[in-house]
């Protein structure tokens, strides 16, 4: 499993006619890959609501998503596990199949929602389009 993680200021998914927002809290992309399970899942939901990545009152990062009441926008992207390595076209033979995919996805976010965070979320296999306020820039890639 990979995420990417960007704390922002506001952003926005667009799919099917429906837009989902956040206003302050970390946009997450999300893959999956052969091996994926609950387990995985519970590391990562614990270390990106728990990472320090929000500034405390001295303008050091100190405080986690949980700790500023912030939000959550998953986005699910299985182009995360693309391989680049052989010819010009990516490869995406190391990102999970679709239907085990959007299983961990769906268990992906309902994990989050147990944790009582407000959570906006994509479409599994949609066409979107991301809108995301950087803030910072801060990115942090986590995989297991």
């Amino acid at each position: 499993m990979k995420v990417v993680i960007q704390r922002s200021k506001k952003s926005a998914v667009l799919f099917n006619n429906q837009k989902n927002e956040i206003d302050f809290g970390i946009v997450v992309l999300v893959g999956f890959t052969e091996g994926d399970d609950e387990k995985t899942i519970d590391y990562i939901v614990n270390k990106m609501l728990n990472l320090r990545i929000f500034d405390d009152q001295d303008g050091v990062m100190n405080k986690s998503l949980i700790d500023i009441n912030g939000s959550i926008l998953s986005i699910p992207q299985f182009t995360l596990y693309a391989e680049t390595e052989k010819g010009r076209r990516p490869s995406y033979i190391k990102a999970l199949d679709p239907q085990k995919a959007t299983k961990l996805y769906d268990l992906f976010n309902q994990k989050i929602k147990e944790n009582n965070i407000n959570l906006k979320q994509g479409l599994f296999g949609a066409e979107m389009e991301v809108k995301i306020t950087n803030d910072g820039p801060v990115t942090i890639i986590i995989e297991r």
